[in-house]
C-alpha cells in the first residue's frame, strides 16, 4: 500500500466517514490486485462486501452514497462533471512559497474541527490564477487529492441559459450540491462568468450571473472546499476577488522548478550522463509548466520509439524546437 493512500485511509478514519472509507476500501483492493497480490485482493473485497451487507441491512434506511449531480432545469443537461478519484493528478513542482501556502490549505481543512472549538474557520475559497499551462487546474486536483475530497467541476455551457433567471437558478443548484457532501467545487477559468461588470454593456443576464454569484459566495458555508481558476485576474470583477480567502498565483517554474520537472517527467527512462541540464533549462526559460513536461515527455516517447534506452540532449533539442514552432 503507498503512502498516499495510507494517509487517506488514517484522515478518513480520523473523520468518521464512512463514506470516504467505503471508496478507500475499493481503492485499496484494486491497488492489491494491480500489484499482482490477487489472493490478498479476493481476501480484501470479501471481507469488505460482507461487512458492507451486514451494515446495509441493518439500517432500515441508508443515505445515497453517491451524491446525485444537478441537472439544469430546461434540457436537464448535468451541470457539474465528477472527476473520478483515481484521475486525478496531484504532483506539482512549485516555489518554496506558493507550495507552502498549498500546505497551509490542506492542513487548515484537516484541522478543521480543532480549529472550529477556537472559534477559528479554515481557508475554504481559493483563487488560483496565472499564466495558461502552469497548474492551476491541476492546483484543484491536488487540493482534492490532499484532502480525499471528490472534485466537482462546474460545466457552464449547462448553467448559462436565455431565459431570465435560470442561470441564476442553475448556479444556485450548484452551490447547493456542494453542501449535500464535502467535496472541492471547481469554477475552471471563472471569468467566463465572473467578468467585471464595469463598463460592462450588458445589464441583463450576464450582470444577474454576477450578483448571483457574489450572493452566493457570502452565503458559502458548504463543507467542503470551493477553487476557482483563472488566467486573467484583472478581467474578474473586483467584488468576486474580494470573497476569498485566499489568492495564489502559480508563476511560470523558474530555474529550480525546470529542472525539478524535467528529471520526474524522465525518472522512468534513461538519460546520458553527460547531459548539460543547465543550457537545456536555459533554453526553456519562460516556458510555462505543462510545455517543460510536454518537451521531456516528448523526447521520452521518441527515444522509445527508436528502440533507444536513454535520451540525448538531440532528442530534447529537437523536441524543444518542436515547441517552439507550435508557439510561433
Amino acid at each position: 500500500m503507498n503512502a498516499a493512500l495510507m494517509k487517506r485511509i488514517v484522515r478518513a478514519i480520523a473523520e468518521r466517514s464512512t463514506d470516504d472509507l467505503d471508496a478507500l476500501a475499493e481503492l485499496l483492493i484494486e491497488s492489491e490486485r494491480s500489484s499482482g497480490h490477487v489472493r490478498i485482493a479476493e481476501q480484501l473485497e470479501s471481507a469488505f462486501r460482507s461487512a458492507r451487507q451486514g451494515a446495509d441491512s441493518g439500517r432500515s434506511s441508508s443515505p445515497r452514497r453517491m451524491m446525485e449531480l444537478p441537472s439544469a432545469k430546461r434540457g436537464g443537461e448535468l451541470l457539474l462533471t465528477m472527476v473520478p478519484q483515481e484521475r486525478l493528478e496531484h504532483h506539482m513542482v512549485l516555489p518554496v512559497d506558493v507550495e507552502s501556502r498549498f500546505c497551509r490549505i490542506e492542513s487548515e481543512y484537516a484541522a478543521r474541527e480543532r480549529l472550529g472549538m477556537h472559534g477559528l474557520k479554515p481557508r475554504k475559497t481559493v483563487l488560483l490564477y496565472g499564466p495558461p499551462g502552469c497548474g492551476k487546474s491541476l492546483g484543484a486536483q491536488r487540493l482534492a487529492w490532499n484532502t480525499g475530497l471528490p472534485l466537482l467541476k462546474v460545466r457552464f455551457d449547462a448553467i448559462l441559459s436565455s431565459y431570465f433567471g435560470e442561470s441564476a437558478a442553475n448556479l444556485r443548484a450548484v452551490f447547493d450540491a456542494a453542501k449535500s457532501r464535502p467535496c472541492v467545487l471547481l469554477l475552471d477559468e471563472c471569468d467566463f462568468i465572473a467578468r467585471s461588470r464595469t463598463g460592462n454593456r450588458d445589464i441583463g443576464e450576464a450582470s444577474r450571473i454576477v450578483n448571483s454569484l457574489l450572493l452566493l459566495m457570502d452565503e458559502f458555508d458548504a463543507p467542503g472546499l470551493l477553487v476557482a481558476t483563472t488566467n486573467t485576474e484583472s478581467a474578474l470583477d473586483p467584488a468576486f476577488i474580494r470573497r476569498f480567502d485566499d489568492s495564489l498565483l502559480i508563476p511560470k517554474p523558474g530555474v529550480q522548478e525546470v529542472e525539478r520537472l524535467l528529471a520526474d517527467s524522465l525518472r522512468n527512462i534513461g538519460v546520458e550522463q553527460c547531459m548539460n541540464w543547465q543550457m537545456i533549462v536555459a533554453t526553456l526559460a519562460g516556458a510555462s509548466a505543462a510545455d517543460v513536461v510536454k518537451v521531456a515527455r516528448d523526447a521520452a516517447k521518441a527515444t522509445i520509439l527508436a528502440g533507444e534506452k536513454t535520451v540525448t540532449r538531440e532528442r530534447l533539442d529537437a523536441a524543444i524546437r518542436e515547441l517552439k514552432r507550435l508557439d510561433a
